[in-house]
């Protein structure tokens, strides 16, 4: 008789549930947000394209067919789509806001990351690149000690700025964020940190867990 109550007193209390129904799946809550840029940038929005020219240069992100720019107040820009039910919208919704939010901030402040160099003797300095410029090259090179028998070279595109404020770190700067993310892969490949000692080269807030040795 108390089990036969207890049920009933649960499915009472489901059926008359005071929240509303989620709408799950509906609606991307980054892609919602409107983005709000300086009036030192300007904006130019095709159904191909978005162009955002500012201080520092100009760039394009691309558009899907089915989203839609709008400009509700002056200085702000809404991204929405034609069917937010269909998975792949939703997905492209909330990735293209992000895109066109990075060109903004690259374009009037850039992006900036800083790699370091962990080890005993691990050291970098910039020098000119013998190759000289051309084909994407800016015409200097990274001189990087990281315990080889033998140096290691990594010839500078064009469009990163770096600086070496310290043997054992490096700053790099560009405009682009995937780009800058592509370069400090790069430079980082060559020494990735190990779990034991945390030795390797570190791009930005990166954390190594780290792993004890098991002792027999």
């Amino acid at each position: 008789m108390i089990i036969r109550w207890q049920a009933e007193a649960r499915h009472a209390l489901r059926s008359f549930h005071s929240s509303a129904p989620a709408r799950a799946g509906l609606i991307s809550h980054i892609g919602k947000k409107p983005i709000v840029y300086p009036p030192s940038v300007s904006l130019e929005s095709t159904s191909a394209a978005v162009a955002v020219k500012g201080p520092l240069g100009e760039t394009a992100v691309p558009l899907m067919p089915y989203m839609m720019i709008s400009h509700p107040e002056p200085n702000t820009l809404s991204v929405t789509v034609e069917n937010p039910k269909e998975r792949k919208q939703r997905s492209m919704w909330g990735l293209t806001r992000t895109l066109i939010q990075n060109a903004i901030v690259g374009m009037t402040e850039g992006f900036t990351t800083p790699v370091y160099l962990v080890g005993v003797g691990y050291r970098a300095a910039l020098e000119p690149d013998p190759r000289g410029q051309g084909e994407g090259r800016s015409g200097q090179r990274l001189n990087m000690k990281l315990g080889f028998s033998h140096s290691v070279f990594v010839s500078v595109p064009d469009h990163i700025k770096i600086e070496v404020p310290q043997p054992t770190k490096i700053v790099l700067s560009c405009t682009d964020k995937h780009k800058l993310g592509l370069f400090a892969a790069q430079i980082r490949r060559w020494r990735p940190p190990e779990p034991y000692k945390g030795k390797g080269i570190i791009v930005g807030n990166e954390r190594i867990r780290m792993k004890t040795v098991k002792k027999k």
